[in-house]
């Protein structure tokens, strides 16, 4: 047997073992007799870490999702590991946890890597860029095609150590209080549209605003904004914007497969076993995948609730109107690039990956689902 079948036969083990243990407690204590027998721990040093989001708490899909994330540490580590939860703005304010973790003041943040492009506009390539990669795109390149090593490079300064630990999938265009239908119509709106999709917008000559999630609808229904976008059917139901407009228009070009990140504080990182970091890895890998499955599964749901139940009105981006913000998307995404060398690197890598997936996604899942579509959405 190999050195690394060994090692990986090991973090296995031991994740089954901590399972194990969380079964046990959940079944009436039994894991405290266990370690009164003499049961090996699973991790040898107790840590209670924070985590703070920038979810709304509970909130369907990334703020249930934050929870589950916490709990699967714990199980792996057979408890060893805590996280607690704070939503947006119960510890620091929902855009502030890369501050927060950067400084020690909270142990984890889990948002959106474009919410710190003030830091470095390199980290909307490890959230989303506009006409960039889907999810599965980008869990490639990332996990792959290098993108992980140079989250790790542009991170280490900030002392975060990141993760990919969630997705919402292809993200819709928005809600509007108006008709949109040539490129003439975005100018003069004021939307809330946050990274790299606000300065197209911008260019299209409305006004972008970012604001956390739990801030829009009051500013929607205020008219302190005339339109918005912010996940997708599943989580625009129950924020009830179909309340307030009925323009919903698709499709979201702004973030076409929007990567949500978990960030550790790197002081702590470099100080885990690497049994401790392989727990770590292992939570953010499987929640990554359940989150991305959830939304895809409830965004069908509720796309169905909104359109025949509460009268919203789904209406598509004329081609004039997606060319034009492809031409000017290719144009925002490229000069990110002239920031710095390792902003160029992270560029290049990223167009290669982008090229490399998207030939065989032309003739594999996207030609499936057009063939699909031939027969009609009933059969």
């Amino acid at each position: 047997m190999t050195k690394n079948h060994s090692t990986r036969r090991q973090v296995l083990k031991t994740a089954a073992l901590g399972g194990a243990a969380t079964a046990l407690s959940a079944c009436g204590g039994a894991s405290d007799n266990s370690a009164a027998k003499g049961a090996p721990a699973i991790v040898g040093k107790k840590r209670a870490l924070t985590m703070v989001t920038a979810w709304p708490k509970n909130f369907p899909g990334t703020g249930t999702g934050v929870e589950r994330l916490a709990k699967r540490i714990e199980a792996l580590s057979g408890g060893q590991i805590t996280v607690k939860v704070f939503a947006a703005g119960e510890l620091v304010g929902g855009l502030a946890g890369f501050d927060a973790v950067s400084g020690g003041q909270a142990d984890m943040y889990h948002a959106a890597e474009y919410y710190w492009q003030g830091k470095s506009p390199a980290f909307n390539f490890f959230a989303a860029v506009p006409f960039g990669m889907t999810a599965n795109e980008q869990n490639a390149w990332i996990r792959f095609g290098g993108g992980q090593e140079l989250w790790d490079e542009l991170s280490a300064p900030f002392n975060i150590k990141p993760f990919m630990a969630g997705n919402s999938d292809t993200q819709m265009g928005g809600w509007y209080n108006k008709d949109i239908n040539t490129v003439e119509d975005f100018r003069g709106l004021r939307i809330r549209m946050p990274g790299l999709g606000g300065e197209v917008m911008r260019r299209l000559g409305a006004t972008p605003v970012t604001k956390s999630g739990g801030e829009i609808f009051q500013a929607l229904s205020q008219g302190n904004i005339d339109a918005t976008e912010w996940i997708g059917p599943w989580n625009d139901l129950a924020f009830g914007f179909h309340t307030i407009v009925k323009n919903y228009y698709y499709p979201g070009i702004h973030e076409p497969g929007p990567t949500l990140s978990l960030g550790l504080n790197k002081g702590i990182w470099d100080d885990m076993s690497a049994q401790e970091k392989a727990i770590i890895q292992a939570a953010c890998d499987a929640e990554n995948d359940i989150m991305h499955a959830d939304y895809n599964y409830q965004n069908g749901r509720a796309l169905i609730e909104l359109t025949e139940t509460h009268g919203v009105q789904l209406k598509r981006f004329s081609d004039d109107i997606l060319r034009e913000l492809g031409r000017l998307s290719l144009d925002v995404v490229a000069e990110t690039a002239d920031a710095d060398p390792l902003t160029r690197r992270i560029y290049d890598s990223y167009q290669a990956g982008r090229r490399q997936t998207r030939r065989y996604q032309k003739i594999g899942e996207r030609a499936f689902a057009d063939a699909r579509d031939l027969i009609g959405d009933d059969n």
